[in-house]
C-alpha cells in the first residue's frame, strides 16, 4: 500500500471519528432516548467492561495468562470494590501479580 493511500485513510478515520464524537453533544438535544434504552446502553457498558477485562486478565495472545496475572486483577477488582485509593489498587494488583510470579506460580 503506498504512503498517499494511507495517509488519506487516516485521514478520512480521523475526520470521521471526530464527526461521530462531536454529534454526540451537538444532536443530544434533539433526540431523547426512551428509559429503556438508556438502561440498556447502560448495562451493555458494564458488559463490555466486563468483557475487556475478563479478556486482559485470562489470555495473553493465544493463550492462558497463567494464574498470576487474573489473581492481581482479583485483589485490585477487591480493593477497587472496598473503595480503595486508586494507587493502592494499581499498587497491590501488580505486587500480587509480581509476588506469584517471583514465587514461581505462572
Amino acid at each position: 500500500m503506498s504512503n498517499t493511500v494511507m495517509v488519506a485513510a487516516i485521514l478520512v478515520l480521523a475526520v470521521g471519528t471526530f464527526s461521530l464524537r462531536l454529534a454526540g453533544p451537538l444532536l443530544r438535544t434533539r433526540f431523547e432516548l426512551p428509559d429503556r434504552a438508556q438502561q440498556v446502553m447502560s448495562a451493555a457498558a458494564v458488559v463490555l467492561l466486563a468483557a475487556l477485562v475478563a479478556t486482559a486478565a485470562l489470555t495473553d495472545g493465544h493463550s492462558d495468562a497463567g494464574i498470576a496475572r487474573p489473581a492481581g486483577v482479583l485483589v485490585g477488582g477487591v480493593l477497587a470494590w472496598r473503595k480503595a485509593p486508586f494507587v493502592l489498587v494499581v499498587v497491590a494488583a501488580a505486587a500480587t501479580a509480581a509476588g506469584l510470579r517471583l514465587l514461581g506460580v505462572p
